[in-house]
C-alpha cells in the first residue's frame, strides 16, 4: 500500500485484511497487559485544527503504548496559521517527525501535506473522509460475526464523510454497505452497493444499521433545515426491527439521543457502539505500525 492513509483507497483488500487482524491482536495483547516497542524511538505529530476526542485520545494513547512519542498541535499553534505554506510545513515536518496524523476542515490542505511530506500521512478526519472511523467500524464487525465478508451495512442519515469511507473501505473488506439518505444529502452515485431513500429498504436484512449526528461541526447555520430533512432517518427499535434478528446498532459518536437515534437503541444490548469506539485505539495501532514500520 501507499505510505498515506488519506481516503482508504490505498488499502487493498489483503492488506486491509491483515491490518484488522492484527488490530485484533493488539486488543488481545492490550488485555492481556502486553505493551509494544514497534513505534520506539519514532515520533509522530498529530494536528489537530478541530476540537477531538476519540479521534485524539485514541492516536496519542496509540502512539504511546507502541513505545512512540505522539506530539500534539494545534493549528494556531504553527506558522501555518500565519500564512506559512502547506508545502513548506510539510518539509520541516519530515525532517523532524516521522509521521503526521491530521484531523482538518480541508480534504487539500491534508492531500498537498501528503503529496509534499516525505513521511507517513494518516487522515485523522476531513469533510469528505474519515478512514480511521472506518477501520474500528470494520474491527467491530470482524469481532461480532467471524468476518466482515458477506455481511450488509445499512447507513442511515447524511450521506457525510463517515458514510464515504464507509462505503470505500466496505467494499474492500467484502461488505454490501447500504445507504439511506434524502435527496441532498446522498453520496456520489455507485459508491454504495444500495442507494436509496427509504431507511426501511436500506435495513432489511441488514446485519448492522449505523447512523452519525444530522448537525456537524460547520453545519450550525443550516442545523434546522438538516434536522428537518433528516427527521424520518431515525434508527429507533422499529427500523432496528426491519434489519436481520442477529443485526447490531454502530454510531461514530458523539451522539445526540432523541436526534438521530433513539437512546433505547444506543444504550440497548444490541448496541455495538463502544465497542466501535474503544476500537478506534486498536484498529489505529495497526495502521501505525503498517505505515511507520513496513
Amino acid at each position: 500500500m501507499e505510505r498515506n492513509l488519506i481516503t482508504g483507497r490505498e488499502l487493498e483488500a489483503a492488506e486491509l485484511a491483515s491490518l484488522l487482524d492484527r488490530a485484533d491482536e493488539l486488543k488481545r495483547g492490550r488485555a492481556e497487559r502486553e505493551g509494544g516497542e514497534s513505534l520506539a524511538g519514532l515520533t509522530v505529530a498529530l494536528f489537530f485544527e478541530r476540537p477531538s476526542t476519540r479521534t485524539r485520545i485514541s492516536f496519542q494513547v496509540g502512539v504511546s503504548e507502541l513505545g512512540g512519542s505522539p506530539l500534539p498541535m494545534r493549528g494556531d499553534e504553527l506558522q501555518l496559521g500565519r500564512g506559512e505554506s502547506v508545502g513548506d510545513t510539510a518539509r520541516m515536518l519530515s525532517r523532524y517527525v516521522h509521521g503526521v496524523v491530521v484531523r482538518s476542515g480541508s480534504d487539500e490542505l491534508v492531500e498537498e501535506l501528503a503529496q509534499e511530506a516525505e513521511l507517513p500521512v494518516i487522515n485523522g478526519l476531513t469533510p469528505r473522509h474519515h478512514p480511521c472511523q472506518a477501520l474500528a467500524d470494520l474491527q467491530t464487525l470482524k469481532e461480532r460475526f467471524g468476518s466482515t465478508v458477506g455481511l450488509k451495512v445499512a447507513y442511515v442519515g447524511d450521506g457525510n464523510n463517515v458514510a464515504r469511507s464507509l462505503a470505500i473501505l466496505g467494499r474492500a473488506a467484502g461488505l454490501e454497505v447500504r445507504v439511506a439518505s434524502p435527496e441532498g444529502y446522498r453520496l456520489e452515485p455507485g459508491l454504495a452497493a444500495l442507494d436509496t431513500d427509504d431507511p426501511v429498504e436500506a435495513a432489511e436484512g441488514a446485519d448492522a444499521i449505523y447512523t452519525d449526528v444530522w448537525v456537524s461541526m460547520g453545519d450550525e447555520a443550516t442545523a434546522e433545515q438538516r434536522r428537518a430533512d433528516l427527521a424520518r432517518f431515525q434508527i429507533d427499535a422499529e427500523l432496528l426491527e426491519a434489519a436481520s434478528p442477529r443485526a447490531v446498532v454502530l454510531h461514530c459518536l458523539p451522539a445526540h439521543p432523541g436526534e438521530e437515534i433513539t437512546a433505547e437503541v444506543l444504550y440497548g444490548e444490541r448496541s455495538a457502539v463502544w465497542d466501535q469506539a474503544e476500537n478506534r485505539l486498536h484498529a489505529q495501532k495497526a495502521l501505525l505500525e503498517t505505515l511507520l514500520t513496513r
